[in-house]
C-alpha cells in the first residue's frame, strides 16, 4: 500500500496553454484540434476570430519571456530515449558543451533527449529552456528547465525555436523531431534564415534518411545537390557542438571553423 506522501507518475495530465489539468480534466480535443479540424461556417465566424487573439497572445508570451535569452541553440530529439542510454548522454553533453561555450539551450521541455540536453545545460551552468506544447496526455515540463513557456499551438511553438535559436542539433527521434528537422531545412533552402547550421548526431540512424535524399530527391531533381549542405551528420557530442558554435562565430551555416564541409560525415 503506498503512503500517502508517494507521488503517482501515472495520472493523466496535460496543459492548456498554462493551466495544467489532471485526471478527468485532462481527456478532450487540444487548441490545435479545434484550429484545424473545425469545417462548418458558423463556427468560423463565431469561434476563429476569437482564436486569432489567442493565438496573438501566445506569440505576445512567446515573445516576451525570450526575449532576453541571448544567444542560443536548439536541441532536438526523441521523448521516448531513455535515461542512461547511449542517445542520452550524448544529449546531456551536448546540453553542457554548448552551456559551457556560452550558448543558451532550448528543448520541447519534456522528456527523454529533451531532458538531456535540458540537464547538461543545467551541469555547464548555462540557461535551460523550454518550450512545451499542450497535448491530450502529457508529463509537463522536466525537471532541468529554468525558463519555461507552454503554448497550444505548434505553429507558434516552432516559431520561437527557430527566432531564437542560432543553430539546431538533432538527436535520433521521430515524427516530431522530424517535423522540426525538415521545417528548418526548408527555411534554410529557402534563404527565410540565414547562418544558420543543422548538425544531426549518429551516423547509423541518419545516414540511411541523407542517403535517401542524396539517391532519390537530388536523383529526381526535386532538390538541388547544393540542398544537401544544409545538413552536416556527426557521431559525438563535441564535433556537434564544435561543428555548430564555428558555424555561428563564422557565419557560414553548416561549416566550422576548422572548414568541414557541410552535408558530409566528419572523419
Amino acid at each position: 500500500m503506498s503512503s500517502p506522501t508517494e507521488k503517482k507518475t501515472d495520472v493523466p495530465a496535460r496543459h492548456r496553454g498554462p493551466v495544467q489539468l489532471r485526471r478527468g480534466l485532462a481527456e478532450g480535443t487540444t487548441a490545435d484540434q479545434h484550429l484545424l479540424d473545425t469545417r462548418s461556417p458558423a463556427d468560423f465566424t463565431s469561434t476563429d476570430p476569437w482564436r486569432v487573439l489567442r493565438i496573438q497572445a501566445e506569440f505576445v508570451e512567446g515573445f516576451g519571456a525570450l526575449a532576453d535569452v541571448g544567444p542560443a541553440v536548439s536541441v532536438f530529439g526523441s521523448a521516448r530515449t531513455k535515461p542512461g542510454s547511449a542517445y542520452y548522454e550524448t544529449g546531456v553533453e551536448v546540453g553542457r558543451l554548448l552551456a559551457e561555450a556560452g550558448f543558451a539551450v532550448i528543448t520541447g521541455g519534456g522528456p527523454g533527449s529533451m531532458d538531456a540536453a535540458n540537464k547538461g545545460a543545467v551541469e555547464g551552468k548555462g540557461l535551460s529552456v523550454g518550450l512545451g506544447i499542450e497535448l491530450p496526455f502529457e508529463q509537463g515540463m522536466n525537471q532541468w528547465v529554468d525558463l519555461g513557456v507552454n503554448f497550444r499551438y505548434f505553429f507558434a511553438r516552432k516559431t520561437m525555436f527557430v527566432k531564437y535559436a542560432q543553430g539546431f542539433i538533432v538527436l535520433p527521434g521521430g515524427y516530431g523531431t522530424l517535423d522540426e528537422l525538415f521545417e528548418a531545412m526548408v527555411l534554410v533552402q529557402t534563404h527565410k534564415v540565414t547562418s544558420f547550421p543543422i548538425v544531426l548526431i549518429g551516423t547509423a540512424f541518419w545516414g540511411p534518411l541523407v542517403a535517401w535524399l542524396k539517391d532519390t530527391l537530388v536523383a529526381d531533381g526535386l532538390v538541388s545537390p547544393k540542398d544537401l549542405d544544409i545538413i552536416s551528420v556527426v557521431d559525438t557530442a563535441e564535433e556537434a557542438v564544435s561543428k555548430v558554435v564555428g558555424a555561428i562565430r563564422s557565419g557560414e551555416p553548416g561549416t566550422d571553423s576548422s572548414g568541414t564541409e557541410p552535408g558530409t560525415t566528419a572523419p
